[in-house]
């Protein structure tokens, strides 16, 4: 038995525009129909593990949560991270989580692709194997091109009779430029770095220990310091957040003795760029890759994707194309990896498209910021049956609901309404209420705001069914002066605007 341990953090900003930070790659069907996530935990049907600690971030707790019950897992812990602080720190705090010190655990990115899972299933066994012996056990993927992307791993003395297979490792080594990664390819002495691991926690921990003493001690404290509510287990902020970023391979497996690496060859893809996904999904005659509402015409050797409407290609080759319903990205296939700077020209110019989709996702369902103008917008909102918003009201917008699906019970104030199709209900500013969809369909809803200020953070909660209110008070004056801050220098900047 083991306990997968699986590391559901990252922006994805090289699979932009369909990746994006508050909803990114791993979260995502982008090979297949599934979630990179749900890919994860559900290639390691068969083999017996205990319940998986899901690894992630405070913004995709109910992501997640929700992405595992659609595959049927309600009995995971969710192990939430104040903030990234690489690999190192995440598994050193899901080890100290352990109440067996000897518990075997097998660390995997949520965000990778394998294709042959039996030979990945069969490689975990010895793994296993290997762990419960003391090591430290690292998965090398057998290379079969001169990648230069991936870092390397040199294989040193045998461990048979052990396993036949592991080697002691040599050394770990950066990405190699071209010339170097075909020599490590021709010598047959290196393999892929995946970032997949097994080993038993104590071993981890008394390795970093001795070797980073630092990022213990921070973790022992964010642990001792962890709250638990539901399924989430929240770390000790402020200890967290001391603890130096680092990665397990730098932290660690650079530097212990009992670093073993365990060969394999299964087909494995850290889905890093377009390109990596157009070489993993079958092309048609044309070399082509299509998903969604896609047109084309003598084009060749190319990656598409509409997520919202047609798109179409005449006589191109070579290109990455992704669509969605608030950006296009057209890249050429070789550069690739360089999408990565289109979302730093974005953060740079606070470009709202390099962190969140135009449909945003909440614990109660979605909306999409379907129209907007000057103190105006409008969004579609579902509310999945049984789910609710929380008691709230805003002091710079009003709203208008109308029901399109569904049925909404809509508390206003000391009164309760019940709407059912075509019918509409209007919410003044200050006005304390709430939504609800008591039905057992979709409730769909059309929600016109306006006003001074129609930013998110215009919301005071009185009450939240997710554990989203803060202290009362305290919360409310935090966020009026934000908004009145706000308000202040969006009313300079309109009149900066009309002097121009």
């Amino acid at each position: 038995m083991f306990t997968p341990v699986i590391m559901a953090g990252g922006a994805g900003t090289r699979l932009w525009p369909y990746s994006r930070k508050h909803y990114p790659k791993q979260f995502l069907p982008c090979i297949g129909e599934q979630s990179m996530l749900q890919q994860t935990l559900l290639r390691l049907k068969g083999l017996k593990t205990n319940p998986p600690i899901i690894i992630c971030s405070e913004d995709h707790r109910f992501i997640v949560g929700e992405q595992l019950q659609q595959i049927g897992i309600n009995n995971a812990r969710i192990l939430l991270e104040p903030e990234g602080r690489n690999t190192a720190p995440a598994l050193a705090s899901a080890a100290l989580l352990q109440k067996n010190s000897d518990e075997i655990l097998l660390a995997l990115a949520a965000d990778h692709f394998i294709a042959d899972e039996a030979a990945f299933r069969k490689a975990v066994v010895q793994a296993s194997e290997l762990a419960s012996q003391g090591h430290l056990v690292t998965f090398g993927i057998e290379p079969n091109k001169p990648e230069t992307g991936y870092g390397y791993i040199k294989k040193g003395q045998s461990m048979e009779p052990f396993c036949s297979l592991s080697r002691l490792v040599d050394r770990f080594v950066e990405k190699p430029n071209k010339t170097t990664a075909q020599e490590y390819l021709d010598s047959g002495n290196y393999c892929w770095n995946s970032g997949m691991f097994m080993f038993r926690a104590d071993v981890f921990l008394k390795e970093l220990k001795s070797f980073r003493l630092d990022i213990y001690s921070a973790c022992a404290q964010a642990v001792k310091d962890s709250q638990q509510e539901w399924d989430f287990t929240r770390l000790g902020k402020q200890a967290f957040l001391e603890c130096p970023s680092e990665s397990v391979d730098y932290a660690v497996m650079e530097q212990t003795q009992k670093a073993v690496v365990l060969p394999v060859s299964c087909g494995w893809n850290d889905v890093g760029s377009w390109s990596s996904i157009l070489e993993i999904e079958e092309s048609d005659s044309n070399g082509m890759v299509c998903h969604g509402d896609v047109q084309s015409v003598d084009s060749r050797n190319s990656y598409v994707r509409a997520e919202s409407r047609l798109v179409s290609l005449v006589g191109v080759e070579n290109l990455i194309v992704v669509e969605t319903s608030d950006a296009v990205m057209v890249a050429d296939r070789n550069q690739a990896q360089s999408v990565k700077r289109i979302v730093e020209a974005l953060d740079q110019n606070s470009r709202s498209e390099a962190v969140t989709h135009r449909n945003v996702y909440r614990p109660w369902g979605s909306y999409d910021a379907i129209d907007e103008g000057h103190r105006y917008q409008v969004k579609r909102i579902s509310v999945k049956p049984g789910a609710r918003l929380s008691l709230q009201k805003h002091h710079h917008r009003a709203e208008h609901w109308i029901v399109v699906q569904g049925t909404a019970l809509v508390a206003r104030n000391d009164e309760e309404l019940l709407l059912t199709e075509n019918e509409s209900v209007y919410i003044p500013v200050g006005c304390k209420h709430r939504l609800e969809n008591p039905g057992k369909v979709t409730l769909e809803l059309i929600e016109v705001q306006s006003g001074a200020y129609l930013g998110e953070d215009d919301i005071v909660r009185f009450e939240d069914t997710y554990g989203r209110v803060e202290s009362g008070r305290a919360e409310s004056d935090r966020i009026e002066s934000t908004r009145v801050e706000n308000v202040r220098i969006d009313s300079a900047r309109t009149e900066n605007s009309k002097v121009k």
